[in-house]
Protein backbone atom coordinates (compact mmCIF):
# COMPACT_ATOMS: atom_id res chain seq x y z
CA UNK A 1 0.00 0.00 0.00
CA UNK A 2 1.48 3.69 -1.08
CA UNK A 3 2.14 6.62 1.07
CA UNK A 4 -1.30 7.93 -0.21
CA UNK A 5 -2.78 5.03 0.32
CA UNK A 6 -2.19 4.83 3.92
CA UNK A 7 -3.45 8.37 4.69
CA UNK A 8 -6.55 8.04 2.97
CA UNK A 9 -7.39 5.12 5.01
CA UNK A 10 -6.43 6.73 8.08
CA UNK A 11 -8.73 9.42 7.52
CA UNK A 12 -11.39 7.92 6.17
CA UNK A 13 -11.03 5.58 9.32
CA UNK A 14 -10.85 9.02 11.67
CA UNK A 15 -14.04 10.48 9.89
CA UNK A 16 -15.77 6.99 11.01
CA UNK A 17 -14.50 7.41 14.43
CA UNK A 18 -15.47 10.83 14.73
CA UNK A 19 -19.28 9.67 13.33
CA UNK A 20 -19.29 6.78 15.35
CA UNK A 21 -18.30 9.30 18.55
CA UNK A 22 -21.60 11.18 17.72
CA UNK A 23 -23.87 8.46 16.86
CA UNK A 24 -25.28 5.31 17.32
CA UNK A 25 -23.85 3.70 14.37
CA UNK A 26 -25.90 0.27 15.23
CA UNK A 27 -28.68 1.96 15.24
CA UNK A 28 -28.82 4.14 12.57
CA UNK A 29 -27.81 1.06 10.11
CA UNK A 30 -30.56 -1.28 11.50
CA UNK A 31 -32.78 1.76 10.01
CA UNK A 32 -31.27 1.75 7.21
CA UNK A 33 -31.95 -1.66 6.84
CA UNK A 34 -35.02 -1.28 7.28
CA UNK A 35 -36.14 0.60 4.85
CA UNK A 36 -34.68 -1.36 2.23
CA UNK A 37 -37.01 -3.83 3.97
CA UNK A 38 -40.17 -1.56 3.29
CA UNK A 39 -38.82 -1.27 -0.40
CA UNK A 40 -37.79 -4.96 -0.96
CA UNK A 41 -41.03 -6.42 0.16
CA UNK A 42 -42.92 -4.58 -3.19
CA UNK A 43 -40.93 -6.58 -5.17
CA UNK A 44 -42.64 -9.49 -7.11
CA UNK A 45 -41.19 -11.95 -9.33
CA UNK A 46 -42.74 -10.20 -12.51
CA UNK A 47 -39.93 -7.24 -11.49
CA UNK A 48 -37.17 -8.89 -11.32
CA UNK A 49 -35.64 -8.65 -15.26
CA UNK A 50 -35.89 -4.92 -14.63
CA UNK A 51 -33.21 -2.36 -15.12
CA UNK A 52 -31.55 -1.51 -12.45
CA UNK A 53 -29.32 1.79 -11.78
CA UNK A 54 -26.68 -0.31 -11.36
CA UNK A 55 -25.71 -1.05 -15.05
CA UNK A 56 -24.80 -4.45 -14.86
CA UNK A 57 -27.85 -5.46 -13.00
CA UNK A 58 -31.40 -6.67 -13.30
CA UNK A 59 -33.38 -6.28 -10.09
CA UNK A 60 -32.45 -10.59 -9.66
CA UNK A 61 -29.07 -10.02 -9.86
CA UNK A 62 -29.18 -6.74 -7.53
CA UNK A 63 -30.94 -8.88 -4.97
CA UNK A 64 -28.91 -11.72 -4.88
CA UNK A 65 -25.73 -9.58 -4.80
CA UNK A 66 -27.85 -7.65 -1.69
CA UNK A 67 -28.89 -11.18 -0.34
CA UNK A 68 -25.14 -12.05 -0.31
CA UNK A 69 -23.86 -9.18 1.55
CA UNK A 70 -26.08 -9.40 4.01
CA UNK A 71 -24.72 -12.92 4.75
CA UNK A 72 -20.92 -12.15 4.22
CA UNK A 73 -21.23 -9.50 6.61
CA UNK A 74 -23.02 -10.93 9.35
CA UNK A 75 -19.95 -13.75 8.94
CA UNK A 76 -17.43 -11.01 8.99
CA UNK A 77 -18.76 -10.10 12.21
CA UNK A 78 -18.57 -13.38 14.02
CA UNK A 79 -14.69 -13.63 12.22
CA UNK A 80 -15.60 -16.11 10.20
CA UNK A 81 -13.78 -15.34 7.00
CA UNK A 82 -15.02 -18.09 4.78
CA UNK A 83 -15.85 -16.59 1.29
CA UNK A 84 -18.25 -19.05 0.62
CA UNK A 85 -20.95 -17.32 2.86
CA UNK A 86 -20.59 -14.25 -0.15
CA UNK A 87 -21.56 -16.64 -2.65
CA UNK A 88 -24.94 -15.90 -4.60
CA UNK A 89 -27.51 -18.27 -4.36
CA UNK A 90 -30.78 -18.65 -6.10
CA UNK A 91 -34.02 -16.71 -5.04
CA UNK A 92 -37.13 -19.25 -3.90
CA UNK A 93 -40.77 -18.21 -5.22
CA UNK A 94 -41.06 -15.52 -2.60
CA UNK A 95 -38.09 -12.83 -3.07
CA UNK A 96 -39.00 -10.85 -0.81
CA UNK A 97 -38.84 -13.72 2.02
CA UNK A 98 -35.00 -14.30 0.73
CA UNK A 99 -34.47 -10.87 1.56
CA UNK A 100 -35.93 -10.34 4.48
CA UNK A 101 -33.93 -13.80 6.00
CA UNK A 102 -30.99 -12.23 5.42
CA UNK A 103 -31.23 -8.82 6.57
CA UNK A 104 -32.93 -9.92 9.70
CA UNK A 105 -29.52 -11.98 9.98
CA UNK A 106 -27.21 -9.35 9.47
CA UNK A 107 -29.09 -7.07 11.66
CA UNK A 108 -28.86 -9.86 14.61
CA UNK A 109 -25.18 -10.50 14.03
CA UNK A 110 -24.31 -6.56 14.28
CA UNK A 111 -26.74 -5.97 17.39
CA UNK A 112 -24.48 -8.38 19.40
CA UNK A 113 -22.57 -6.61 22.22
CA UNK A 114 -19.00 -4.81 21.15
CA UNK A 115 -19.44 -5.32 17.52
CA UNK A 116 -17.75 -2.26 16.93
CA UNK A 117 -14.75 -3.15 18.57
CA UNK A 118 -14.01 -6.37 16.37
CA UNK A 119 -12.04 -7.20 13.47
CA UNK A 120 -14.36 -7.90 10.29
CA UNK A 121 -12.94 -10.45 7.68
CA UNK A 122 -13.50 -9.02 4.79
CA UNK A 123 -12.43 -11.40 1.86
CA UNK A 124 -14.29 -9.52 -0.88
CA UNK A 125 -11.80 -6.59 -0.03
CA UNK A 126 -8.90 -8.05 0.97
CA UNK A 127 -7.49 -11.27 1.80
CA UNK A 128 -5.38 -10.82 4.24
CA UNK A 129 -6.38 -7.37 5.99
CA UNK A 130 -9.24 -7.34 8.91
CA UNK A 131 -11.15 -4.38 9.02
CA UNK A 132 -12.07 -2.12 12.00
CA UNK A 133 -15.98 -2.87 13.10
CA UNK A 134 -16.54 0.99 12.70
CA UNK A 135 -15.21 0.73 9.00
CA UNK A 136 -16.74 -2.87 8.08
CA UNK A 137 -20.11 -1.56 9.82
CA UNK A 138 -19.76 2.05 7.80
CA UNK A 139 -19.20 0.01 4.24
CA UNK A 140 -22.26 -2.71 5.04
CA UNK A 141 -24.46 0.73 6.02
CA UNK A 142 -23.55 3.20 2.88
CA UNK A 143 -23.88 0.02 0.60
CA UNK A 144 -27.81 -0.30 1.88
CA UNK A 145 -28.64 3.41 2.00
CA UNK A 146 -27.66 3.66 -2.20
CA UNK A 147 -29.23 -0.18 -2.32
CA UNK A 148 -32.55 0.86 -1.10
CA UNK A 149 -32.62 3.72 -3.33
CA UNK A 150 -31.82 1.38 -6.31
CA UNK A 151 -34.36 -1.07 -6.00
CA UNK A 152 -36.72 1.91 -5.35
CA UNK A 153 -35.67 3.65 -8.99
CA UNK A 154 -36.53 -0.18 -10.23
CA UNK A 155 -39.70 0.01 -9.17
CA UNK A 156 -40.89 3.66 -9.57
CA UNK A 157 -41.10 5.24 -6.64
CA UNK A 158 -39.62 7.50 -3.72
CA UNK A 159 -37.44 6.14 -1.00
CA UNK A 160 -37.56 8.09 2.24
CA UNK A 161 -35.05 7.98 5.15
CA UNK A 162 -34.94 10.04 8.20
CA UNK A 163 -32.98 13.01 8.20
CA UNK A 164 -30.38 11.44 10.96
CA UNK A 165 -29.85 8.65 8.88
CA UNK A 166 -28.71 10.70 5.77
CA UNK A 167 -26.67 13.26 7.82
CA UNK A 168 -25.05 9.64 9.19
CA UNK A 169 -24.39 8.73 5.23
CA UNK A 170 -23.01 11.80 3.77
CA UNK A 171 -20.09 11.99 5.21
CA UNK A 172 -19.56 8.40 4.68
CA UNK A 173 -19.87 8.58 1.19
CA UNK A 174 -17.86 11.46 0.34
CA UNK A 175 -15.00 9.50 2.09
CA UNK A 176 -15.40 6.80 -0.07
CA UNK A 177 -12.24 6.81 -2.23
CA UNK A 178 -12.47 8.57 -5.68
CA UNK A 179 -9.95 8.19 -8.88
CA UNK A 180 -8.95 5.18 -10.98
CA UNK A 181 -10.30 2.69 -8.07
CA UNK A 182 -13.25 3.66 -9.42
CA UNK A 183 -12.99 2.53 -12.88
CA UNK A 184 -11.61 -1.26 -12.32
CA UNK A 185 -13.30 -3.60 -13.05
CA UNK A 186 -16.03 -5.21 -10.18
CA UNK A 187 -15.76 -1.54 -8.42
CA UNK A 188 -18.08 -0.99 -5.52
CA UNK A 189 -19.11 2.14 -6.80
CA UNK A 190 -18.98 3.83 -10.18
CA UNK A 191 -16.85 7.54 -10.40
CA UNK A 192 -18.84 10.29 -9.40
CA UNK A 193 -21.74 12.41 -11.19
CA UNK A 194 -22.77 15.94 -11.27
CA UNK A 195 -26.17 15.91 -8.74
CA UNK A 196 -28.43 19.19 -8.10
CA UNK A 197 -28.12 21.13 -5.13
CA UNK A 198 -30.74 20.51 -2.00
CA UNK A 199 -31.48 17.07 -1.52
CA UNK A 200 -28.78 15.15 0.58
CA UNK A 201 -29.81 11.47 -0.81
CA UNK A 202 -29.33 12.73 -4.33
CA UNK A 203 -25.70 13.77 -3.07
CA UNK A 204 -25.21 10.68 -1.92
CA UNK A 205 -25.94 8.57 -4.47
CA UNK A 206 -24.43 10.48 -7.15
CA UNK A 207 -20.91 10.68 -4.99
CA UNK A 208 -21.58 6.65 -5.61
CA UNK A 209 -21.63 6.76 -8.84
CA UNK A 210 -25.58 7.13 -9.71
CA UNK A 211 -27.36 9.72 -11.70
CA UNK A 212 -30.29 10.87 -9.31
CA UNK A 213 -32.77 11.62 -12.12
CA UNK A 214 -32.36 7.78 -13.33
CA UNK A 215 -33.65 6.50 -15.56
CA UNK A 216 -34.55 9.70 -17.27
CA UNK A 217 -30.78 10.79 -16.54
CA UNK A 218 -28.61 7.65 -17.05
Amino acid sequence: MTTDSNTEVADELRTLDALAARHDLIALHARAIQVGLDVVDEVARVDLAKPTPCADWTLHGLLTHMIAQHYGFAAAARGDADPRHWKTRPLGPDPAEDYRAAAEHVLAAFAEPGVLDRRFPLPEFSADFRFPGTQAVSFHFIDYVVHAWDVAKTLGFPVHFDGEVLAAALPIAAAVPGGDVRLAPGAAFGPAVPWPDGRTLDAIVAMLGRAPGWPDAP
